[in-house]
């Protein structure tokens, strides 16, 4: 047996040459699957329900099929030698239970990614470290990546903050030696196999109970993240925590606000600091924390946790400090847009759960909330409990604006509250009886987002920061968060022209 052929055998791929292989899904993730594929010899079949996205496959090499053919032809299911699913894919839905039934193995991309990769069929593996969790992740993977470009490391950010990991394998100049690995609860249930050199569960909070049949499931798909050689995990979040008494092989190290304890990452005396990494645990300063972008308690979280896995890489404290500070928040992501007649204009549209939005709220003294969409069956109360006297107001948009203004009136009755609807949206009365509703019969998205900024502006004072932090995904009303996020920009900087124009601005003066 030749070297290659023997880390063929140990990745699991050794199998594939001459064999059918079905791609479930025909996005970025199932595309960049195809290549590789080919690669090891196996004859590729992508199916999905989008024609547009089959036809880019085929382009690719791939026989494509709709996806309703497949399932409702089971003995073909069961001639795949493998099944790699999108990450969409729920555990129940009916191709995977099929290929699961006949026995048929069903990966990720990112497990197939991970065999690939530690098969050498594009180079020598890579070192990976993950980050998941709740909230945080991207800005963390992006923090990480600063890091690693600093370091003068051939590096790559991929997973869920875009690029796919396969495309991050097979990219050649500049070759990616250490990955920056963001993945979501999704990736990390299908990809079984992955065991980073690093990984890091910044929070846990109630998300996606839906697809992964509750919270405990939810947990242990996270938990993967930390079953490599360091396991890192958030103090200050009391599910995150709770996994570091988890029976693992290799090291955890914990991180924190306050001042860190030995093992630890924290703040001590304004200053990130590290007494994981280092000899006899004594701490060596990162940087300030009112240097970190973005600002505020996450955000040093964020850096402490991207901090936490570059230390475990070996990358001197200097360095790490001068890559967190060289680091800026990317789009959508607590996001100055514009500032004017001393209100503040954020966007945080990444802000698409209650646990994100608290975040994003708490880091502001007073807060006129843009808030709503689909909530996904989580709840705000707790979320407003804690937050009500940050609250200048509220303007709801999106399908569970109700259920936002029930909890407001229980727990912050003083707070005005404007519901702006499209008019389009049955059955989505805001029962406050203390609150305004606003109908724009036929409005589109964009219109309704501008009225609310509109409406939102006109409730702020100085010094006020009117906060598009949704706790609620975007689909109900937008393309995407992006799409959310890029209108109340618009909108924003529209506002912000007209009272340059009129010196108007503010009802709270």
């Amino acid at each position: 047996m030749q070297p290659g052929e023997r880390y063929l055998v140990q990745a699991g791929l050794d199998g594939l040459h001459g064999c059918d292989v079905l791609v479930a899904g025909a996005g970025i993730s199932g595309r960049a699957v195809i290549g590789p594929l080919h690669d090891l010899g196996a004859r590729v079949t992508v199916a999905d329900t989008d024609a547009a996205a089959l036809a880019a496959c085929a382009e690719l090499g791939a026989a494509t099929v709709p996806i309703d053919d497949v399932v409702a032809d089971p003995a073909r299911v069961a001639g795949f030698a493998l099944v790699v699913v999108s990450p969409g894919f729920r555990p129940d839905a009916p191709l995977v239970t099929l290929a699961s039934g006949a026995g048929v193995p069903v990966w990720g991309d990112v497990e197939f990614s991970w065999r690939v990769d530690r098969a050498r069929l594009y180079g020598p593996p890579r070192q990976w470290l993950v980050v998941t969790g709740t909230n945080g992740k991207t800005t963390t993977t992006s923090m990480l990546q600063s890091i690693l470009e600093t370091a003068g490391i051939g590096s790559a950010a991929c997973g869920n903050i875009g690029l796919p990991v396969m495309d991050a394998l097979r990219a050649e100049s500049p070759r990616a030696d250490v990955l920056a690995v963001e993945l979501s609860s999704f990736q990390l249930h299908w990809a079984p196999s992955v065991r980073p050199a690093a990984g890091v569960v910044l929070n846990i909070a109630e998300d996606h109970l839906d697809w992964h049949g509750g919270m405990p499931g939810y947990v242990d798909a996270k938990a993967h993240a930390l079953d490599g050689d360091v396991a890192v995990v958030g103090l200050d979040d009391a599910a995150a925590a709770s996994l570091a008494d988890r029976p693992r092989d290799g090291r955890t190290v914990g991180f924190r606000l306050g001042a860190p304890a030995a093992g630890e990452l924290g703040v001590a005396d304004g200053v990130l600091v590290d007494r994981a990494f280092t000899e006899n645990a004594a701490a060596a300063p990162l940087l300030p924390a009112v240097e970190v972008s973005p600002p505020g308690p996450a955000g040093v979280c964020d850096a402490l946790a991207a901090a936490a896995l570059a230390r475990s890489a070996g990358i001197p404290a200097d360095v790490v400090g001068a890559g967190l500070r060289a680091h800026r928040v990317g789009p959508h992501r607590a996001q100055l847009v514009c500032e004017t007649a001393g209100v503040r204009f954020v966007d945080d549209s990444k802000a698409t759960n209650p646990h994100a939005a608290r975040s994003s709220i708490v880091a502001q003294e007073s807060v006129v909330w843009l808030a709503g969409g689909l909530l996904k069956g989580a709840r705000v109360d707790e979320l407003i409990a804690e937050v009500a006297d940050r609250l200048a107001g509220a303007v709801l948009i999106g399908r569970d604006a109700p259920a936002i203004a029930d909890a407001l009136a229980r727990h912050a009755p003083e707070v005005p509250v404007v519901h702006v609807r499209s008019g389009d949206d049955a059955g989505m009365g805001v029962h406050n009886p203390d609150s305004t509703r606003l109908d724009l019969v036929g409005a589109g998205a964009d219109e309704v987002m501008a009225e609310a900024v509109r409406v939102a502006a006109a409730m702020a004072a100085p010094g006020d920061t009117v906060l598009l932090a949704p706790a609620a995904a975007s689909l109900d009303m937008f393309d995407s968060y992006g799409h959310r996020g890029r209108s109340f920009a618009a909108a924003a900087r529209g506002v912000a022209a007209e009272q340059i124009t009129s010196g108007e601005f503010g009802s709270r003066r």
